[in-house]
């Protein structure tokens, strides 16, 4: 019996309708400047109705160019449009049109323009397709109307304007605008950085940042930078946080100095020598993007849904009838009206929710693959460095110690990576300190990346304590100076330092490294570096 149950279940499941599911693909949210705000979103949203216009199949009605509330039933290119003008001026838009290729696939597209008083004009948009597919390979593309919006008016993200050419650094002087953009923290947007490996190129070779920008305009923005602007990124960022040489780079929002390399993604120069590559380059861009436009921004928050804003328009009227005492058809078709919205509010919730849930369990998955394969990494290179000191040989012998400050992070992240890591306060610290000596520092470095790592992988971390590491340094336990700090979303405890002799606060002279030894990565955590801490013994 259960073999005929199990036979029998794929043949039903052929036989049952696949249900339809919206995939929200992208989302749009910024500020309309310009001097006056009344005159500017109404700019806007004509744009947004020129563009809808053209896709509807017929003419909208004249109620449409007064910005009045309408309804466009045109064979699945519907609109509908409320404008609600009680407690706020907001006009809203959701339009559906099928895909021209894709069977059973249909785009829907929310505009929202809101005015609130003493404030620019809010214009925000959402991108979903509905479709019977399990797995939509979707290329993403920001609508057409976002192009016009920019051109006939000034969009806004953040702080940086957003612009339908691509940024374009030319000069070193034109690397420092563009770094004030990187480490923004009020930066929303990603940034795709491309680099010129030829001087006088009007773009890159292969990867066209003019079409790039199109595509994922008003959710990142596209910089074009020329050889002599990324020696200055390299001379802030260091050489594996920069891009040259006519690689790419995303540098996320939050990014900064000491931000983990590899959240931001650097794709080298021979990914995108080929037109195959560039184009490939290009797709990925815009997945991310789309992705982190979705992902960054909070529905009800920094998008409004239409069917809120519906729902709100409804709720004002069912009031508006009961006070006037409408007769009891009039209320009840406005009732069913709200009912109807906000069924549909219910389920896009649900499809929020859904969204998060999977991504969350996506995330979750990833985090797990991801620490796992650093553990083996961990133990795989343990394993690599036994078998070589088992053979007489040092794999550290010939690494020379950096010759200034502004090389240690990536000198770290170059040789002791697995085995030793800088915190962003320790990377803060490395970047300008009053501590000359960077290449005792680098040893100290070294060595706990080496000796002292493998004592405490071998048991115990008595031996180091009060060990000298070489004239007139010590490896000793922070007693009552211990404390704690954040790292990978951990609380850990910084109980141990390194440290010179002679109890010196000059800070010219005085070296402290404060550390632990994580035992779940197996790695020296280096809290903070090379300062002296003021501490409750100091």
């Amino acid at each position: 019996m259960p073999n005929r149950m199990q036979e029998a279940l794929p043949d039903l499941a052929r036989r049952m309708p696949r249900v339809v599911r919206e995939h929200e693909v992208l989302r749009i949210t910024g500020r309309i400047l310009g001097d006056y705000p009344d005159k500017v979103a109404k700019s806007a949203i004509n744009e947004v109705l020129k563009w809808v216009q053209r896709r509807c199949g017929g003419q909208l009605p004249a109620d449409a160019w007064k910005h009045s509330s309408f309804e466009y039933l045109s064979g699945g290119r519907n609109s509908n449009c409320v404008h609600l003008t009680e407690g706020a001026d907001i006009w809203a838009i959701r339009t559906d049109d099928p895909d021209k290729t894709v069977a059973e696939r249909n785009w829907t597209t929310e505009v929202v323009v809101g005015l609130l008083p003493n404030q620019p004009p809010r214009f925000s948009s959402r991108l979903i397709v509905s479709t019977r597919e399990s797995n939509p390979q979707i290329e993403p593309h920001t609508p057409g109307f976002v192009q016009q919006v920019v051109k006939t008016c000034q969009l806004a993200c953040g702080n940086q304007h957003i612009s339908v050419k691509p940024w374009v650094f030319e000069t070193a002087e034109d690397a420092d605008k563009l770094i004030e953009h990187l480490v923004d923290p009020k930066r929303h947007l990603p940034i795709f950085a491309v680099t010129l490996a030829e001087r006088g190129r009007p773009d890159h070779p292969t990867l066209n940042t003019t079409d790039l920008g199109r595509a994922v305009l008003g959710i990142a923005h596209v910089a074009l930078i020329h050889p002599a602007a990324t020696w200055r990124l390299t001379d802030r960022f260091g050489k594996f946080r920069s891009v040259f040489g006519g690689a790419a780079r995303v540098y996320l929002p939050e990014f900064a100095e000491e931000a983990d390399l590899y959240s931001h993604r650097l794709v080298l120069a021979n990914q995108i020598a080929t037109p195959e590559g560039a184009a490939r380059c290009t797709s990925w861009f815009c997945q991310l993007a789309a992705e982190q436009s979705v992902r960054r921004t909070k529905l009800g928050h920094d998008v409004l849904s239409f069917a809120e804003i519906r729902n709100a328009t409804l709720k004002i009227r069912q009031q508006t009838l009961r006070q006037e005492e409408a007769s009891e058809g009039e209320q009840l078709s406005i009732a069913n009206d709200r009912i109807t919205a906000l069924e549909k509010e219910i389920k896009q919730q649900k499809l929020e929710q859904e969204y998060y849930l999977d991504e969350y369990e996506k995330e979750r998955k990833r985090a797990e693959a991801a620490e796992s394969q650093a553990q083996n990494s961990s133990s795989r290179i343990q394993s690599l460095i036994g078998q070589l000191k088992a053979k007489g040989d040092d794999p550290d012998a010939n690494i020379d110690p950096p010759k200034t400050w502004a090389d240690l992070c990536d000198w770290c992240d170059r040789h002791l990576t697995g085995r030793l890591v800088l915190t962003p306060n320790a990377r803060r610290g490395a970047r300008k300190p009053d501590y000359q000596d960077v290449e005792t520092a680098a040893r100290c470095l070294l060595w706990l990346a080496a000796d002292s790592r493998d004592t405490r992988i071998d048991g115990g971390s008595g031996p180091i304590n009060n060990k000298t590491i070489m004239d007139g340094i010590q490896n000793a336990s922070c007693g009552s100076d211990t404390y704690d700090f954040d790292w990978n979303g951990r609380r850990l405890s910084a109980d141990w330092h390194i440290k010179n002799g002679g109890n010196t606060r000059d800070p010219s002279r005085c070296l402290r490294i404060y550390y632990c030894f994580d035992e779940q990565t197996q790695q020296i955590i280096v809290s903070d570096l090379p300062a002296h801490r003021r501490t409750r013994a100091s």
